[in-house]
Parts: C-alpha cells; sequence; structure tokens
C-alpha cells in the first residue's frame, strides 16, 4: 500500500503541466469605481500560446472581493481555464504581474509559488483528480502534508472535514469504489482542509448529472462560506453559474461581465446562496492581475 506520507507528488501537478507549452502576456486591472478594493484582481491579461499563434486572454480584467463568489462561462478554447490557471500562479505571465495579498506571484521561483498554491489556494476539477492509490482520508491529508503537517495531524484533520461533510463512511475508500459525487466531495472537503483564501473549480459538475451537480455545488458553497474562502468557477453551465454571487463571460479571450450581484445569468437560475458571498468590507486586494505599462503610459 503506498502510503500518503510517502507520496512526493504534489496533488497540483497535473494542472502545472500546461506550463509547458503556453506564455502569458498583457495583464490590466480592472480599475476603480467596481464597487471597492478586491482581493483578487486581474486585468487585460493575455496570454499567449505561440505555437499556434493565438492570444487566449486577451487584455482580461477581474477583480475578486475576500469572500466573494464569481463564475465565468464561456465556449470551449475561450480562455476560461486560462484565466483560472493565471491567477492561481500556475501560469506566469510573460509581461504584467500577479499578485495575492501583496506578493508578486510573476516574481516568484516555481517552488515559491507551488508553496503559495498549497497553503493559499484550493482546487476542485472536474475530474476530482484524486489519487487512486489513496483512501479518501489520504487524498484529503495530502495537501496539508505537502504544507508542511505531519501525517498524524492531517489525516485528523481530514476526519473532521469528512464527518462536517458527512462522509465519514467513504474514508478508507479508493477512488474507483466511489460514485462521481462523491469524489467530487472528497475534493471539496480536500480544497477546503488546507483553509484557502481561494478555491478555484474547473467545471466541478462536468461529469455529473443534473441533480447530483446541485447537491454537490450547495456543499462547495456553504463549505467555502463557512471557510471565509472566495470562489471561482469555471462552467459551461449558467445553473452552476447561479449559485455565485456575479457571472462573467469569456469569448476569444475577452472577459465580460454579464450579470451582477443580485441578478440570474442569462439562461440560468439564480441560487439563494448566490448572496452568501457578497463583500460587505472594503479589503485591499488579496490577488490581483496587472499588465505591464508600456513606455509613455497606458495604451
Amino acid at each position: 500500500m503506498i502510503e500518503a506520507r510517502d507520496l512526493v507528488m504534489d496533488y497540483t501537478a497535473g494542472m502545472a503541466r500546461v506550463q509547458a507549452d503556453h506564455s502569458v502576456t498583457g495583464v490590466m486591472p480592472r480599475g476603480a469605481g467596481t464597487g471597492g478594493p478586491h482581493p483578487y484582481a486581474a486585468g487585460g491579461t493575455g496570454y499567449a500560446m505561440p505555437a499556434v499563434h493565438t492570444l487566449a486572454l486577451n487584455h482580461v480584467n477581474f477583480d475578486l472581493a475576500p469572500g466573494e463568489t464569481v463564475a465565468v462561462m464561456g465556449p470551449s478554447g475561450s480562455g476560461k481555464s486560462t484565466l483560472l490557471h493565471a491567477l492561481a500562479g500556475i501560469i506566469r505571465p510573460t509581461s504584467g504581474t500577479v499578485t495575492f495579498q501583496g506578493a508578486n506571484l510573476t516574481a516568484m521561483s516555481d517552488a515559491d509559488r507551488t508553496k503559495l498554491r498549497r497553503g493559499a489556494f484550493g482546487f476542485v476539477f472536474q475530474s476530482g483528480q484524486l489519487l487512486p492509490e489513496l483512501p479518501a482520508v489520504e487524498n484529503i491529508a495530502l495537501p496539508m502534508m505537502l504544507d508542511g503537517s505531519d501525517y498524524r495531524s492531517a489525516t485528523d484533520a481530514a476526519m473532521l472535514w469528512l464527518e462536517r461533510l458527512g462522509l465519514r463512511q467513504l474514508a478508507s475508500q479508493r477512488p474507483g469504489e466511489m460514485s462521481g459525487g462523491q469524489m467530487q466531495r472528497i475534493a471539496i472537503a480536500r480544497a477546503l482542509a488546507v483553509q484557502p483564501a481561494v478555491v478555484f473549480a474547473d467545471e466541478p459538475t462536468g461529469a455529473l448529472d443534473q441533480a447530483t451537480g446541485r447537491e454537490v455545488m450547495s456543499i462547495l458553497m456553504e463549505a467555502a462560506r463557512d471557510n471565509g474562502a472566495a470562489v471561482v468557477i469555471v462552467t459551461h453551465d449558467p445553473n452552476v453559474a447561479g449559485f455565485c454571487g456575479r457571472t462573467m463571460t469569456m469569448q476569444d479571450g475577452r472577459l465580460s461581465q454579464t450579470a451582477e450581484a443580485g441578478l440570474a445569468p442569462a439562461g440560468g437560475v439564480r441560487h439563494p446562496q448566490a448572496d452568501w458571498g457578497r463583500p460587505e468590507s472594503a479589503e485591499p486586494p488579496s490577488v490581483s492581475l496587472h499588465p505591464a505599462v508600456p513606455a509613455g503610459g497606458a495604451q
């Protein structure tokens, strides 16, 4: 049996492979007048794919306030996941900066950015990306151990999360023994166990039926709210977006706001949980994405 304490693979390593073939350019802030300071802001963001000469992100402006929930919608290939990767420090701009609580992610080494992701960010993926060799309790404990916790402390904390989400009976089960909905619930527990400032969810219900997807979204949003975490969700589903306080749309690498807080996204139903994360404080930005300013001023 492979034990989590002996596993050296970062559970986010698969996501980080996108760095190999891509580069990011041109990030700008959304600017003032958007409702106050924001912990996470991306503006004028550009993500260039040199192999195909495509700009995946094109002057994207994005802000995320403490505790805010934001959905990013758009067709496949529009740049949604690329935006999420840039915000999470998985890919690095070739110009411009990404900052988290004043720290410049673009100036960090890969090792430092990985360390930051492990402690400050949580991730939920479409397929869960649980390690098949590990039971649920060790899958949840793994990020905590990678962030420095010992095995006993991490697994004890993981058990508390299993109990909190009503999943204690899955503690010893491996992913191959779980349903899709159960795996996503375990992935949510794993994402939140590190007490992240931001949870990034990439199509978290894409592999689930509609009823299970609603249950998973309810669990994610309630747990994030109770944990004080902001949430960024990439989705094709307007009903998933309806769980968020704000919805934005990506199209050809450009980002536009399509539904302010209090409004349902087109084609979707606004869920009561959408109001839970609406920021009420004027805290300074925790994450910001800014483009390089060309000589002579901004263009």
